[in-house]
């Protein structure tokens, strides 16, 4: 450590209540306490390789707005519980949809490539770009076969 830096205790004791509010206002008081101790962690990691012309002020709560922002986006990312499932996802319906049988049988007896290109398409909602890769062909190979698979199952279903 340089000999312009004041012990980490003191670097701790002087700067411990501005990254406390500042943490309090950014990320809440139930939060704030394990962002605090996260701060001060990584600051006592970099502490060493300060130089002594450091704003130590600053140092510190740029490490602590960093340690916010990752609470936030931990936030986000967290599951939040609730008590109907089917209000917030449609596939958890009592009551699904019939199926088209003569659709699917259709479905069932087109080439591989069609029928794989039409499920891709209409199930799984991908692009012609996406279906390409999956099946390994060209975009343009893909487009066919969905385009010749839909030919025939309209066909089939207009019969």
């Amino acid at each position: 450590m340089s000999k312009g830096l004041p012990p980490f205790q003191r670097f701790l004791d002087t700067h411990r209540d501005a990254v406390w509010r500042f943490l309090v206002y950014s990320v809440g008081a139930a939060e704030a306490e394990d962002c605090f101790q996260e701060t001060f962690i990584a600051a006592l990691r970099a502490y060493p390789r300060l130089r002594d012309e450091s704003n130590l002020r600053a140092w510190v709560l740029t490490i602590a707005h960093r340690k916010a922002l990752d609470a936030h986006r931990a936030r986000a990312r967290r599951a939040l519980p609730v008590e109907d499932l089917a209000a917030v996802d449609a596939r958890c319906t009592a009551a699904a949809l019939p199926r088209d049988e003569t659709l699917w049988t259709a479905v069932e007896e087109l080439p591989a490539r069609q029928r794989s290109a039409v499920v891709l398409r209409y199930v799984a909602d991908l692009p012609h770009r996406e279906i390409a890769a999956a099946i390994g062909c060209s975009e343009d190979a893909a487009r066919r076969s969905l385009h010749e698979g839909l030919l025939k199952l309209r066909k089939v279903v207009s019969a």
